[in-house]
């Protein structure tokens, strides 16, 4: 039993519990906490994505009989599921309706110092993040800040970081500005009688990031390690893409496009097309047959172009067409991408999703945290937060990104429907957002209004009103509600709470209460913060009970704690997301994460004292 447990990282406070209430656990909660050590083992390891391993756990507790089959997919249609879509879908529209773009078209000023470019970006992030998800709220001024930095000659990984951190501490401040307060509030529904309202976080989020968000824009952002910014952009691969002409009698004549990729692949080139009678022929052209003075369009380094030529026995073409051809010319496009954790290519290679032949796309180059890769493109396999140059075949971009599922860098602007609908949907929000906080009507029903409204006005389309949905959000939090609810229903919330409360047996309760946030803190940082707040929010509860105090206290530091993910890259989404065009390395987000940590911890206690008295 001991090691089942030290397997699972539960023992310290399991068994110290269990010997508290009778010596023993059930078996049932040993089922379920070893489904749940399982499943934060495997998020841990990374190998399989967050939403499989939540939803196997659940179909494991099925048929091992802890979570009842008539309950296995409440989860699914759970008030905190329902809020987390919708929020998703209302968060596209005013994008789509240039709402957003009415805060963000003043930012790009390259001529602010650095400090000034952090704090107001850093505070309009915060803002857009208590009203909208946060992960889309640095999805939206990622690329602004990029660009800030690229028009000031310093390395963007100087403000990202910053930036992330802020759209992060912004969504501590309102229900809906992060999934932990969501599931928080519907959590003292099911167990208290009632949520929290909209601005009920605010108080003590408000405190904690107006401090981290201090910290951030007058001190964190001189603690990130200086480096050189080797990333790639569209002026280092502009020399790659040259042009080989079939000669009159060579024996290429005749073959069909495709049948050089052999020889292309083991050089390390990549074609992109055909040019006949001045004509390009771009998606490679794969069926076409050779003639004499067609030229191929590759993409190679030049002593790969010099291999693939001379065994091919291709001719460098004639003066006039032998300077480079620059990506932005007649047909084509270069695009800049980051990659993401629900993408296509997350984990896989350009050549095994197909990107060549499904979308005419040539994968140029990879930077990963600010190195630069130029070699065996295709075959490289892509992870979460790496920069990919693409060429595309022109106006084509946004459906390729649309495709692949990843994030724009480039400057290709907003997705807008028509600007006099900016004020429409800012009005329809603002109204829903009022009505929920004066309690009269219930949050959910009121987004989903706000949705039904955005589609029947053409401020979403119908056809990508599912698009913007982050389904393996929707499928994790419906996986681990039941199982949540069965280890609370089994008695094992209550073994973890009473581990706690004899842990800080005599301390006073600003000490309970610490513990508590920093035992959440640290799992929030290596885990997803919706696994982590599903658990933790029942043990703030229990741990209330067992000291006969009010829980609220201690669903508020759970809240807080459970968004304050920043020692890690994998502890948020946001964080991973800037990875790659940070150029960060693993070990650099704790030098701001964890003095940003203590000082949300100490200035979080005081305020949760005061506006949540015990």
């Amino acid at each position: 039993m001991a090691n089942l447990c030290n397997a699972h990282g539960f023992s310290p406070l399991v068994l110290n519990a269990a010997v508290q209430h009778g010596g023993r656990m059930t078996n049932d909660q040993i089922i379920l906490f070893a489904l749940f050590g399982a499943v934060f083992g495997l998020l841990l390891w990374g190998r399989f994505r967050y939403d499989i391993v939540a939803f196997s756990a659940l179909m494991a507790g099925v048929v091992l009989g802890v979570v009842d089959s008539k309950d296995a997919f409440d989860g699914f249609g759970h008030p905190a599921t329902l809020v987390v879509a919708l929020v998703l879908v209302v968060s596209a529209g005013l994008v789509r309706s240039g709402a957003v773009l009415l805060i963000t078209r003043t930012l790009i000023d390259s001529s602010r110092s650095l400090g000034a470019h952090i704090t107001l970006m850093g505070a309009v992030g915060g803002i857009l993040s208590a009203f909208m998800n946060n992960v889309a709220a640095l999805a939206l001024l990622m690329p602004v800040d990029i660009q800030t930095a690229r028009k000031a000659g310093r390395s963007a990984g100087l403000s990202l970081m910053p930036l992330s951190f802020a759209t992060i501490l912004g969504g501590m401040v309102t229900l809906i500005g992060t999934p932990p307060n969501i599931i928080i509030a519907a959590i003292r529904e099911e167990s208290l009688g009632a949520p929290f309202k909209m601005f009920d976080f605010a108080p003590v989020g408000g405190v904690a990031a107006i401090a981290g968000l201090i910290f951030v824009a007058l001190i964190g952002w001189r603690l990130i390690p200086a480096r050189d910014d080797t990333s790639l952009s569209a002026d280092d691969l502009d020399a790659y893409i040259a042009e080989l002409v079939v000669p009159e009698g060579s024996k290429q004549i005749g073959k069909r496009l495709s049948e050089l990729e052999e020889t292309a692949e083991k050089a390390d080139v990549i074609i992109i097309g055909l040019m006949r009678d001045g004509k390009r022929r771009y998606g490679r052209a794969q069926s076409a047959e050779l003639h004499a003075g067609d030229a191929i369009v590759l993409e190679a380094a030049p002593d790969a172009l010099d291999e693939f030529r001379s065994t091919l026995d291709l001719a460098v073409a004639e003066a006039e067409r032998a300077e480079r051809l620059h990506a932005d010319g007649e047909g084509v496009e270069i695009i800049e991408v980051v990659v993401t954790a629900e993408c296509r290519l997350a984990g896989r290679t350009a050549q095994s999703v197909g990107l060549a032949w499904r979308q005419r796309t040539v994968l140029l180059g990879i930077s990963r945290r600010g190195q630069k890769i130029t070699a065996q493109l295709r075959k490289t396999e892509l992870e979460i937060g790496d920069i990919l140059l693409l060429l595309v075949p022109r106006d084509t971009g946004d459906d390729v990104v649309q495709w692949l599922g990843v994030l724009p860098l480039a400057n290709r602007g907003l997705a807008v429907t028509e600007n006099s609908k900016v004020w429409l949907a800012i009005g329809l929000f603002a109204g829903a957002v009022v009505a929920a906080s004066l309690g009269l009507i219930y949050l959910p029903i009121a987004l989903g209004i706000v949705v039904v409204a955005y589609v029947l006005v053409k401020i979403v389309p119908l056809s990508e009103l599912y698009t913007h949905i982050e389904w393996p959000v929707v499928v994790l939090l419906g996986s681990m509600i039941p199982l949540g609810a069965a280890l609370q229903k089994s008695g094992g919330t209550e073994l973890i709470a009473g581990s706690l409360v004899n842990l800080t047996e005599g301390m006073p309760a600003w000490a309970v209460l610490t513990v508590l946030m920093v035992v959440t803190m640290t799992l929030s940082d290596v885990l997803n913060n919706t696994a982590t707040t599903i658990v933790a929010a029942p043990v703030g509860i229990q741990m209330a009970q067992t000291l006969e105090v009010n829980p609220d206290p201690f669903l508020m530091a759970v809240a807080i704690a459970a968004s304050s993910a920043f020692l890690t890259p994998i502890g948020h989404k946001n964080n991973t997301l800037i990875l790659g065009p940070g150029g960060y390395g693993f070990g650099d987000y704790w030098r701001i994460g964890l003095p940003l940590e203590i000082i949300i911890v100490a200035v979080s206690i005081p305020a949760i004292l005061v506006f949540w008295p015990l």
